[in-house]
């Protein structure tokens, strides 16, 4: 394919990738991998290290209008970001040793299970309900707008042990995977902590950036990031991360568990069928 079309395709790809990652709290990873290796026959490794750059990227896009909005948590993130960051080093580590196949494989287990996990909660807000002295403690609990009536809703955060342990995990992931692990991040404050939706997509998206740039730097080191693939995908994530962030507002917590759900299972499958028969 022509340079040209390549690069207007990717873009183009990338843009409702960012869309949705910012919606989701996602990422964009989970989108833009099977994308560039299933559409247009990228390396994984090369479409992981291009996914850690448009994950800072929507990092950056969406993270700053969304604290700016009084809906992302800054002091849940920065101290889940420890746990993620040494994950996330450590899963970079990892990468370089482990099949395609194999990362292929293991990132549709890991979409499928989390599309699992984001429909089998039907309600949100249940964190005002609880009581931790942690969370006064450490100063985590907080509100967020109503988007309706100009109001907030209050909310306290439960079980930050195992948050922070879940978020080890999820760093891994995203060293490993090149996907910002933001799927496994909302899960883990969405049901762990019981933190409300759009306050566990909001907090991610300020997350995945972190997160990515740490494993980026050893991608980086390897080879595996070609600038004239990153630029593209770059761009198109952050014009899409912006749009999101401005839908997310007055979007419904049950439509956007809908896209969460469906986009991910889609993707999974697909991920595992492709990496089972050799085509990643």
């Amino acid at each position: 394919m022509p340079l040209l079309p390549f690069t207007s395709l990717v873009f183009a790809g990338s843009f409702v990738a960012g869309l949705l990652g910012s919606l989701t709290g996602l990422g964009g990873g989970v989108v833009l991998i099977p994308l560039l290796t299933l559409m247009f026959h990228v390396d994984l490794r090369y479409a992981i290290g291009a996914s850690l750059i448009s994950v800072i990227a929507t990092s950056s896009g969406a993270a700053a209008a969304y604290v700016r909005e009084g809906y992302s948590n800054v002091r849940i993130g920065m101290f889940l970001e420890v746990a993620t960051t040494i994950g996330a080093v450590f899963g970079a580590f990892l990468a370089t040793r482990v099949p395609t196949r194999a990362l292929a494989i293991i990132f549709g287990v890991v979409l499928l299970y989390s599309a699992w996990l984001s429909r089998s909660r039907k309600h949100d807000g249940q964190a005002a309900a609880v009581e931790n002295p942690w969370s006064d403690r450490l100063g985590m609990s907080g509100s967020f707008p109503n988007g309706r009536g100009g109001g907030t809703i209050s909310y306290k955060v439960d079980r930050i042990e195992a948050g922070f342990a879940t978020m080890f995990g999820a760093g891994t992931l995203s060293g490993l995977l090149g996907i910002g692990s933001g799927a496994v991040k909302v899960l883990a404050m969405d049901k762990i902590m019981r933190i409300p939706f759009k306050v566990s997509t909001t907090t991610s998206n300020f997350m995945i950036g972190v997160t990515a740039a740490a494993s980026a730097g050893i991608y980086l080191a390897r080879g595996y990031i070609d600038p004239g693939l990153a630029f593209p995908v770059m761009l198109g994530v952050l014009a899409g991360s912006l749009l999101g962030a401005k839908l997310l507002v007055h979007s419904r917590v049950s439509l956007l568990r809908t896209i969460f759900a469906l986009v991910i299972a889609a993707l999974g499958v697909e991920m595992i069928v492709n990496g089972w028969l050799g085509k990643i």
